[in-house]
């Protein structure tokens, strides 16, 4: 199950009423201990030096525990008591380019800014240029508010323990954060608190999408339609359409612009291509509609944003706007007979809400709601680094998986592909939030699985991904 992002306070009370259960706190570090070894073991090979720094804290000694489960590494624990005094150690111990440091000096508990000796301490350890695993929290940060103390580490992967906390996804905070991830399985008890925003986990889709019949047929999976691709944008079409494929989809029918057509239509086997002709409505029995990617031509028809704003109003199945499309939705709220969904990236959020695009940064949470409030409560997911899915109320999802390599052009393409495929699907509409959480999910982690695979794939081997990762 997912987990809340919660406050260094509710992390606090959380704690104390498992202390109440008769868990021991040397338990816990035992526990988490071993999941830092884990993935410093990952993060590493047969050989390499793992330097850990461990403070004083709980977290220096979440570093003292992994330092038992570092087999086949040479691991130099350097126990830090004093900035100044220890900060000779520390070049000793850089001078060995270990390729791993393991950060345990501060953690949630810091509340004061830190002092010369120690900000002079942790910009030499991010002037080394060397990957950093951050337990918790990195250490300098303030966890609440994603500021920082004066200085703090720039980690590579932060392990948190328990549940992500708030500062930790604020844009302030991603350069120092890295990718995070989240110790759950440490022996606290039941979390009983609860927030907006909640940390997806791979966990949340064991068993999803559930099973096929085994004697269903096409027609059970629905008929996805994709209006995309005008001169110079062909691409776009294309790499939706293979997203949407690897959804399973029953049948998929692209209309693109005649000028466009037979580049499309060649790259295509399955997917049936059609020339878009002016027409009051899609010649066809839709299960849902995908408006958007690569139409971004100069010289559209008018009738195209016609037609969009058309199904947005009324048509019965979701449809799913993407790029350049989301600027012809109509901006009153919307009364809707079927599924809504947005996906704008946050240059696009700004501009539909008429704000500057570090505004919508700044607090993504808010701008997500907004946009959904201007579009009739619809599904909107907010792309970028850590991508938010959610609505005007209730839960709003954090996706956890993904890298900086998705950042290449049709990789959105891909994603609005995937996410109309499965909601085409009849079976996958009963829970649509979960459907759209899956598919961003599995978007990012197939990025992962090609980045630990080779550093140099491009979008059409994402397309190909899809749907690997379990």
């Amino acid at each position: 199950m997912s987990v809340p992002v919660i406050s260094i306070a509710q992390m606090r009370e959380w704690e104390t009423i498992t202390w109440a259960t008769g868990q021991t706190e040397a338990e816990v570090i035992r526990r988490v201990g071993i999941q830092v070894a884990q993935i410093a073991r990952h993060l590493t090979r047969s050989g390499d030096t793992i330097l850990l720094l461990a403070g004083k804290g709980h977290n220096g000694d979440d570093v003292r525990a992994a330092s038992e489960h570092l087999q086949e590494r040479d691991a130099i624990l350097l126990e830090v008591a004093s900035p100044q005094a220890d900060f000779s150690k520390l070049e000793s111990a850089l001078a060995r380019r270990p390729a791993l440091i393991i950060d345990g000096l501060f953690g949630i508990g810091l509340n004061r800014p830190l002092d010369v000796a120690w900000v002079k301490f942790i910009k030499r350890i991010n002037q080394a240029q060397l990957r950093v695993l951050s337990v918790d929290v990195p250490s300098g940060l303030n966890a609440d508010t994603g500021e920082t103390h004066g200085a703090a580490i720039e980690a590579t992967v932060t392990l948190t323990i328990g549940a992500p906390k708030p500062g930790m996804l604020r844009h302030t905070a991603w350069p120092y954060v890295g990718r995070l991830e989240v110790a759950t399985e440490i022996g606290l008890a039941a979390c009983p608190l609860g927030g907006a925003l909640q940390w997806t986990l791979p966990g949340d889709f064991l068993g999803f999408p559930p099973q096929r019949p085994m004697a269903g047929h096409k027609g059970n999976f629905g008929h996805l339609a994709i209006i995309a691709g005008s001169m110079g944008y062909h691409g776009a079409a294309v790499l939706a359409a293979r997203g949407a494929q690897r959804a399973q989809p029953g049948l998929v029918t692209l209309f693109t612009q005649s000028p466009v057509f037979h580049p499309v239509a060649a790259q295509l086997q399955s997917v049936m291509v059609k020339p878009w002709q002016r027409a009051d409505r899609l010649p066809g029995a839709f299960s849902a509609i995908l408006i958007g990617p690569g139409l971004a031509a100069p010289d559209l028809p008018e009738e195209i944003e016609t037609t969009v704003r058309q199904l947005w109003q009324e048509s019965p199945h979701p449809i799913i706007v993407d790029a350049s499309a989301l600027d012809w939705l109509p901006p009153e709220a919307t009364p809707q007979t079927g599924l809504r969904v947005v996906t704008p990236h946050p240059g696009e959020a700004a501009r539909l809400l008429k704000i500057s695009t570090p505004e919508v940064q700044v607090n993504r949470l808010k701008a997500l709601r907004e946009l959904s409030r201007s579009f009739g409560d619809c599904w909107v997911v907010l792309k970028g680094h850590q991508t938010l899915i959610g609505r005007s109320e209730g839960d709003v999802f954090v996706n956890s998986s993904g890298n900086p390599h998705l950042a290449q052009g049709g990789s959105g393409d891909v994603l609005a592909g995937l996410l109309a495929g499965l909601l085409a699907q009849p079976a996958l509409l009963t829970d649509p939030g979960r459907t759209l959480r899956y598919g961003v999910w599995q978007h990012g982690a197939a990025a992962d699985a090609l980045q630990a695979a080779r550093g140099n794939w491009i979008v059409e081997e994402l397309a190909e991904q899809l749907g690997n990762v379990r």
